[in-house]
Order: structure tokens, then sequence, then C-alpha cells
């Protein structure tokens, strides 16, 4: 703190050096609450300051820096900025600092580029860390490689990262690939608990455009097998009805990935009888001793919608007469929510129309009547 305040032992100070002191430190954003007092003697001037130090402090990450580790990153903007430990808080100037020392860390190493950070937050919820990012400056993928990955999955994991060969590299991009690309990989085979550790690059070509290899770690954990699994919560459609479209085979690993799938069939029947909001939740029991795991399907089926009115416009009344008449999902009926699609490409028979019209279909959901009306809005080509 006194090395950040700016102020040195020996040095001529006064009420003006005191209040600058002062300032630079509150707008760093680190003290929820900051004072001093000084008091004069033959000696000198003694000066106290009082702080209550913000504990409302989130991450700094480093989305590209390629050119450094993380450890080595921190140690430079540490030696720079003295109150710097590797969190920052989510007002102050401390978040701009750190971008004006990067670039100077960059300029330093000869690297042409611009220091950008933004707070990363879950959606309205409060910033949870600030990345930072070298901008202006090309960093492109040559290859992908998998540490701690067994030669099954080598080539499955090689081929999902194909397609992010000569694509732009960070850390944050490698992260939504591990979710949605390497992960399933896993999932796939039993491996319900593999993580991926985040990114490293390593630079094998270095100029106007930065070249890198890229290693994603990872830690497949236990492959598991389907012991067996059980409905609950169900009432409205049986077990027996459900399980067909649970692809779960006893004694076999279990497919995460096919089971998330067969869960969307599961929903999507249930908004074919009415149960338009119908949730399912697959709970895991695993044991590890057997490499096991059993599933409880967790139905929450909601309320029964119905079918309410039926409105169409756009088109002369008798055409919207005979497109009633075809509409065979009538009034206080359990609604079927993939009936508009199938309408048209099914049951729909040509009315005499004398131009061409885009339809717009609409749901409109009464919450108090547990009802759905369905308007389609016809516009002409």
């Amino acid at each position: 703190m006194v090395a950040a305040s700016g102020l040195k032992l020996g040095q001529y100070a006064g009420e003006t050096e005191f209040q600058a002191a002062a300032q630079k430190l509150g707008e760093t954003g680190l003290f929820a609450n900051l004072s001093y007092k000084y008091q004069y003697s033959n000696a000198g001037c003694n000066l106290d300051l009082e702080v209550r130090e913000n504990d409302k402090l989130v991450p700094v990450l480093f989305d590209n820096f390629v050119w450094f580790s993380n450890s080595e990153l921190l140690s430079l903007l540490k030696s720079r900025m003295p109150l710097f430990d590797g969190r920052v808080p989510a007002g102050g100037n401390l978040t701009d600092r750190i971008a004006e020392n990067l670039k100077d860390i960059l300029a330093q190493r000869k690297i042409f580029g611009e220091a950008d950070y933004l707070p990363a937050a879950e959606l309205n919820g409060p910033v949870t860390s600030y990345i930072y990012k070298v901008a202006l400056h090309p960093i492109v993928i040559n290859e992908i490689d998998f540490a701690g990955a067994s030669e099954t999955e080598l080539p499955a994991l090689r081929d999902a990262a194909k397609p992010l060969s000569k694509q732009e590299y960070s850390r944050s991009k490698m992260s939504l690939q591990e979710q949605h690309n390497f992960l399933p990989v896993y999932l796939s085979r039993g491996y319900l608990k593999a993580k991926f550790a985040d990114s490293e690059a390593k630079v094998t070509d270095d100029g106007p455009q930065t070249v890198v290899n890229v290693t994603v770690p990872v830690t497949p954990g236990i492959a598991y097998k389907v012991v067996r699994s059980r409905w609950s919560g169900n009432s409205a459609l049986s077990s027996e009805q459900l399980q067909p479209l649970i692809h779960l085979k006893p004694g076999e690993p279990v497919n995460a990935v096919q089971l998330a799938e067969d869960i969307e069939e599961v929903e999507k029947l249930y908004g074919t009888r009415g149960y338009i909001v119908a949730h399912v939740e697959a709970q895991p029991e695993m044991d590890d001793t057997s490499s096991s795991v059993s599933y409880e399907l967790k139905v929450s089926e909601g309320d029964l919608y119905r079918m309410g009115d039926l409105t169409i416009d756009g088109i002369p009344p008798q055409n919207a007469e005979k497109m009633t008449e075809q509409w065979q999902l009538k009034k206080g009926e359990p609604y079927d929510n993939s009936y508009r699609q199938r309408f048209f490409k099914v049951m729909y028979h040509d009315v005499g129309l004398k131009i061409p019209y885009d339809v717009v279909s609409k749901e409109a959901v009464d919450e108090d009547e547990k009802t759905v009306s369905v308007a389609l809005h016809f516009v002409p080509k």
C-alpha cells in the first residue's frame, strides 16, 4: 500500500500530497472505505491510513497471451502494480491499469497488439471475472493435441478438432469447443466425469501472424456401465410407454449424449398430449467401485393444456372457413404442440387461394385457463 500510494519516507509532504495519495488508492476500487490522519512533530509528519478492504474481487483471466505463462504474466503485473494479486474489483481503475501495463509488456517483447478486456458474467448475473485479450494481432491454430487421452478416444477427438485448424486461438473459444465438441466424445463412451483443463498454446511461428500448437489436457475418469433405469413422477404416460424411447442398455457403457437426445423425444411426446411444459431430468447414481450407474428419470409433467381458439386472417373469409374445417384439433381437446407443423405438411388441402402466401403461425398460452390459442396470419408473397 505504501508503494501504491506514491509516498516515500523522507519526502516533503503535506495535505495536498496526502489527499493525492488517498485518491490514488481509492481509485483502484480495492477499498470499501479509506481515510487518513496525520500529526506533525519536530521529526516530521506521521501519516496513518485507515482502510476497509473491498472483499468483492473477481479473478483476471488471460485469453490469448500465448507468449507468456499465466504465472509469468501475473508476476510481471505484480511487479508493476504492488496492490494487484490476480483479482480486481468490479469498479475502480485497476482493470484499465492492467490493460495499460499489458500493452507495455507486449511492447517490451516487440509484440504488436492492443490489450483489451471484457467482464464475464452469467445472464443477468454479477461479474465473475475479467478476460484480457490481445487484439489487433492474429493468433491462429496449427494443430491440436489432447494430453491424457487414450488411443481409443484420440481419433474422435482429432476429428472434432479438425475444423479449428487455421482458426483464431483463444482460451475462451477452446473452452466452448471442449464443452460442445470434445466432451461429447467421452460422454458417449460412459466417461461421465471427464474434465478438460485450460488449453495451453505454444508458439511455433511468430511474425505479423502468430501460429500456435494447442494442447488440451483431459482427465477421462471412469467409464460407467448402465445397471438400470427407472421412471418417477409420470402419470399421464406410463413407464411402459416411455421406456422404448430410452436407449440405455444394462451392462453396456452409458451413452449420455444419446440419453439427452432420448429425453428430448420424451418431452416432445408429452407435448403432443397437452403437457407442453413437461420436463425430464436424468439423475445418475454412480458407484465408482463397480464403475456402474443407475438412472432415475424424473418427470415433471406440469399442467394439461387444451386447444383454445383458432384464428385465421389475411385471406378471404370463404377460404378461411374451408381451412378451419380442415383443422382437426378442436377446442377443448388436449393441445398437440406438433400439430401446427403437421397441419400444413400432411393435412392441409388447397382451399382455392388465388395467390401464393407466406404463413406466420403463433401460439398464445393462457396460463389461467390452461389453453393454447393458435393464430395463422397469411401474408401475400
